[in-house]
């Protein structure tokens, strides 16, 4: 099949402003993904800070600590199912009513979340609802974030299409910092006596600004012309299955090596740094916050280049620089120095996480054409999740085996990466490239 590589000016880009500007498609999506991801981020925190000692209280530390470790993995089952039934109704009826519900539903789950007693008021109960609620929590997530990729790419201009695909992810970065940020004002003290549950409750008032927003946004012009030539995919799944496999198996394996380092940092460290290194889970936080914020520079930037040089040698960029620091980030660590710390897991979760993180919207959204893009696209990245939600208890389990010793962890980073630089290389550079109809005609549904 050959590969159109021609640059070509947007042609439909005129329409599309007159009835929703970029501007607010881009804001709709970027509010969206932050308050999905604050809600998914605050149960990692959570589960690393308080959760063992509320839900697990039966057990050792350790098993307390992995016990909790699971019921965070557990959600990532569950993204593959809501990525198929999202990305199966995102592609046939479109994007924007799948993004209103699947924000509904993580919403609530995570109110919800808030309001669940303790092991000593329940008993066995308490981890079965959070299990519960859990499941939701990663079925709803499993839909938004292609829906919100395809959303922004469909609209956004094909000369700047990395830059704008950026938002989508900063949402994740901002989501991360807010939710760092609420639990690094409440005292541990308070955490265990119930101020644990205020992060909970209070998303549900950014759940009624993010449905507010969403509902006044418009369908992409590309979809809307996708359905006035009626050649929307009957089933998008069976579409990708028969021509896609090769690019959603390309976008898990670009994904392991960015997912593996995001939740060793946002899910594992916590607990590293606190029972091996001596730090406490404060200071922790604030390397986390200090993280995220070089992010929110870094992650625009790395868009903004791949928009001038490809898609591939931004994303190779940041996958080196992790497999370069997956050492070093734990050697850094492992000092005891606070400032060594900082400096290791800011520059390393900015410049190799960040970097290739900022570029997959763009990335994996022009490996496929628009009647099965939200499919093909929550595939490839919600199957690569499935290895990032046991990262925690994997590095746990790893730490046990080598006797507490950092190396094993180390490994398990680099092999990842490794996996990545190889999955990048093969991946197609599509970066500049129109999205148009005439794609599902000549592609049969998928750039594969």
């Amino acid at each position: 099949m050959e590969e159109n590589t021609a640059v070509i000016a947007p042609a439909p880009s005129a329409r599309a402003f007159q009835e929703s500007s970029l501007a607010t498609v881009v804001g709709s999506s970027m509010i969206g993904t932050t308050i999905e991801f604050y809600d998914f981020f605050i149960y990692g925190t959570a589960a690393a800070l308080v959760f063992p000692q509320l839900f697990f209280p039966t057990l050792k530390p350790i098993y307390g600590l992995m016990a909790a470790y699971a019921t965070l993995a557990i959600p990532f089952t569950t993204r593959p199912i809501g990525a198929v039934l999202f990305g199966h109704y995102g592609d046939r009826y479109g994007r924007k009513k799948m993004l209103i519900l699947a924000l509904l539903v993580m919403g609530l789950s995570t109110f919800f979340m808030g309001l669940v007693p303790g092991y000593s008021t329940i008993g066995v109960w308490a981890p079965i609802v959070v299990i519960l609620l859990r499941l939701l929590q990663g079925f709803a997530l499993g839909g938004e974030w292609g829906g919100a990729a395809a959303m922004v790419i469909e609209y956004a201009p094909p000369n700047r299409r990395g830059f704008y695909g950026t938002f989508v992810q900063l949402g994740n970065v901002v989501g991360l910092f807010t939710s760092v940020l609420v639990f690094a004002a409440i005292p541990r003290a308070s955490l265990l006596a119930g101020g644990w549950r205020i992060p909970f409750l209070v998303s549900i008032v950014a759940l009624a600004v993010g449905l507010y927003i969403r509902s006044h946004i418009n369908e992409t012009p590309l979809f809307r012309d996708l359905t006035a030539k009626k050649a929307e995919r009957r089933a998008p799944v069976m579409d990708i299955l028969r021509w896609g496999k090769r690019a959603v198996l390309l976008a898990m394996g670009v994904r392991t090596g960015e997912i593996i380092l995001g939740w060793l940092v946002i899910g594992f460290l916590l607990s590293y740094a606190t029972r091996n290194v001596g730090f406490n889970s404060t200071q922790v936080l604030w390397v986390i916050l200090t993280a995220s914020v070089v992010d929110m520079v870094s992650v625009p930037l790395a868009g903004y280049i791949s928009d001038r040089v490809g898609r591939r040698p931004v994303f190779l960029f940041g996958a080196i620089v992790a497999a370069l620091m997956a050492f070093p980030m734990f050697w850094l660590t492992d000092t005891g120095s606070y400032p060594l710390f900082v400096l290791a897991v800011a520059f390393t979760f900015a410049f190799g996480n960040g970097v290739m993180f900022a570029v997959e919207p763009a990335f994996f959204s022009e490996a496929f054409a628009t009647g099965v893009r939200y499919t093909g696209i929550s595939l490839g990245f919600q199957f690569a999740n499935i290895i990032g939600g046991l990262t925690p208890l994997i590095g746990t389990w790893l730490l046990q085996l080598s006797g507490g010793k950092s190396w094993i962890v180390s490994l398990f980073l680099l092999t990842g990466c490794v996996i990545t630089i190889g999955c990048a290389v093969a991946m197609r550079e599509r970066a500049g490239v129109r999205l148009d109809i005439e794609q599902v005609e000549q592609q049969q549904g998928v750039a594969d």
